[in-house]
């Protein structure tokens, strides 16, 4: 009866209804948006999108960082996004505070129509997220963690020999050494190429989801009911979900390759290489494990977007530090000398006696964060209150890491590349006397915060630390990497997107002498027999 009543209205109320109900929305908009976190002042109904920059945003978010403060208010439409600039607020809200900050703010083209929700990137915060979770972090314990450093260090063997024949090719090759590593824990193979099928198209994936992953890009993120339109009457959406199947069909290729595989080595009665799919297939033949074979494939899967160029992309800006501060790498010459002399190369035992390269890790990892906005956003699943003001459940949460790791109250000259902010004595110093001129002490352990946060942080940061360690302790003990002449280098010139990378720029890069040259030769044929168990994928 009173849905009639309604429909059976005269003209001039249902006009009162049309009027009121933006009115009653505009209010409960103001109403929010003055107990929020300040910022920018939005326009009704269309926020602050038209303020937004087209280009490196995280630039125009650190201004504002300055005026309305280290956690401010920017809206999307009628959706809040909160965007924190300081590294103990960060900690605050997505570690403390974990339960309500975990979830993912919903993403329907790239996490419901690509990939049907079956990546764990853009899974909500919940059981089938755990489950997701916790399989993968079977890859990540400390014990697994050892058994990949020989394949690491193998690789960076590699890596150094192929410098020494091809230095103006230095880029690709970073990447080909990432690429394998990654392969060899998820898969048990190596790349030898990056002209190898399977290489080429996970570049392809990933180049599909980033083009996704674009604020306002597509109208379904804010009108997420044009997602049940028919395929036929959407082109957009018939176009992403093929990219989808596609993407899915190669996963589970991948799955059936390491499946083949362990049959094989069944009937042999050997063995093959240790890896996260041969031990999650292992564990789904013993107990339930409750995802569809699409879904499962895609925990192996996820390996390769969260480690892969990511680290890639820290080691190209590890070339452009060097570089443009040349002092680090004579200071790192100096210590690898010391240490380690010209009779052999370094290796994973050296570690802890190589606090320098330690260091330099860190201060890259810092200096330009690859994640430049804290990766994929969290999203608060509660209401919550914070500093007096209020963060309404379903909030998006991005921490700036850009601004965090170059916030002068924690890293004074902030732009400057210098590792030595990382020695123990530079810690002890900061938490002695954090109004010195060393900075603030940073509340994470590791003294950045370029993996994330909380629940959420990166599942392959020890991994990723270790590569980045052994290549360039290697490297650098290998080489000079030094400016080319005539070449005017800019620490600010990197490419667009959520993962950023120097653009593409040359570099010397010589063996520091005829003693270094033959270690190199003995190291390839070590670590040639190192992974030759680990047969590659074919180009």
């Amino acid at each position: 009866m009173a849905l009639e009543a309604i429909l059976h209205l005269p003209p001039y109320l249902w006009l009162s209804l049309i009027l009121a109900l933006p009115l009653a929305t505009l209010l409960h908009d103001v109403w929010v948006w003055m107990r929020m976190p300040p910022g920018p002042t939005p326009l009704p109904f269309l926020g602050n999108k038209l303020q937004l920059p087209q280009s490196k945003p995280w630039i125009q978010f650190q201004d504002w960082a300055k005026t309305y403060g280290p956690i401010f208010t920017i809206w999307i439409g009628r959706k809040p996004t909160i965007v924190i600039s300081d590294p103990n607020i960060a900690v605050d809200l997505m570690e403390k505070r974990s339960t309500k900050y975990s979830s993912r703010p919903r993403m329907v083209a790239m996490g419901e129509i690509l990939w049907d929700n079956a990546s764990i990137l853009v899974q909500p915060y919940g059981k089938e997220w755990s489950v997701r979770r916790k399989l993968l972090h079977q890859a990540m314990t400390p014990k697994a963690l050892r058994l990949y450093k020989p394949v690491q260090a193998a690789e960076a063997s590699r890596l150094c020999s192929q410098l020494l024949q091809h230095p103006g090719n230095w880029e690709k090759l970073l990447e080909r050494f990432t690429s394998s590593i990654v392969f060899c824990v998820a898969y048990g193979h190596r790349i030898d190429s990056l002209d190898a099928h399977v290489i080429r198209q996970r570049f392809q994936f990933m180049h599909v989801a980033a083009s996704l992953n674009v604020p306002g890009k597509y109208l379904v993120e804010s009108f997420p009911i044009l997602k049940h339109v028919p395929d036929v009457l959407a082109p957009w959406k018939a176009k992403i979900k093929a990219s989808g199947r596609e993407e899915a069909s190669a996963n589970m290729a991948l799955v059936d390759v390491v499946r083949n595989d362990m049959a094989r080595a069944k009937i042999r009665g050997d063995d093959i290489p240790d890896s996260l799919c041969k031990l999650l297939l292992a564990l789904r033949d013993k107990e339930h494990i409750p995802l569809s074979d699409r879904d499962f494939s895609y925990i192996p899967a996820s390996l390769f977007g969260a480690g892969s160029d990511t680290t890639a992309s820290t080691l190209c800006t590890a070339f452009l530090a060097l570089v443009t501060h040349p002092e680090t790498l004579h200071a790192a010459h100096r210590e690898l000398d010391t240490v380690v002399g010209t009779e052999r190369s370094p290796t994973f035992e050296d570690e802890r006696n190589l606090p320098y390269i330690c260091a330099l890790v860190k201060e890259v990892l810092r200096w330009r964060p690859v994640a430049v906005l804290g990766g994929t956003p969290h999203a608060s699943t509660e209401d919550d209150q914070y500093e007096g003001y209020y963060i309404p459940s379903g909030t998006t949460v991005l921490g700036n890491s850009w601004a965090i790791n170059l916030n002068e109250e924690y890293y004074p000259d902030p732009h400057h590349f210098d590792p030595t902010r990382f020695l123990d004595e530079a810690l002890a110093e900061r938490t002695k006397a954090p109004t010195s001129l060393t900075g603030k002490p940073h509340p994470a352990k590791s003294g950045h915060s370029s993996f994330g946060w909380g629940r959420r942080i990166c599942p392959g940061a020890n991994l990723a630390e270790n590569s980045l360690y052994i290549a360039l302790a290697k490297m650098l003990w290998a080489f000079d990497i030094e400016p080319k002449k005539g070449v005017q280098y800019d620490t600010f010139a990197y490419t667009e997107g959520f993962n950023i990378r120097p653009k593409k720029f040359e570099c010397e890069i010589r063996v520091r002498s005829e003693k270094h040259r033959e270690v190199l030769a003995r190291n390839l044929e070590d670590a040639t027999g190192v992974l030759e168990k680990f047969t590659p994928f074919q180009e």
